[in-house]
């Protein structure tokens, strides 16, 4: 199973992205997915989550009003839509599948996750 990122690349503060994440291989339509980013010389961290149907969203309060999640389950897709980005936004984006099927309950469910996506290099500059 693949799930490779895209979208990432430089741009000024201020400006704006859109990730994709599109899995091959099997669906996930049953299945929370969240984003997580890791800054260099820090851990990877929770950005946020998507419920399987799309219906819920969940995210860090440093991006809230500025990062909109979404999917579309016909394609196997998901998308993080970045504006007002900041230089703190830099970091490496990476999509996950969540553990277990029709169920969210926090950043704890992509722990033991078997499928990440590949990571797609985001870089504001100011």
């Amino acid at each position: 199973v693949q799930l490779p990122a895209s979208g990432g690349g430089l741009v000024q503060a201020g400006g704006s992205l859109r990730l994709s994440c599109s899995a091959s291989g099997r669906s996930f339509s049953d299945f929370a997915i969240g984003w997580f980013r890791q800054a260099p010389g820090k851990e990877r961290a929770f950005v946020g989550a998507i419920t399987w149907t799309g219906a819920k969203t969940y995210s860090l309060d440093s991006v809230k009003g500025r990062f909109t999640f979404s999917r579309d389950n016909a394609k196997n897709t998901v998308y993080l839509q970045m504006s007002s980005l900041k230089p703190e936004d830099t970091a490496v984006y990476y999509c996950a599948v969540a553990s277990v099927p029709l169920l969210y309950n926090g950043p704890s469910i992509f722990s033991d996750s078997k499928y990440w996506g590949q990571g797609t290099q985001v870089t504001v500059s100011s």
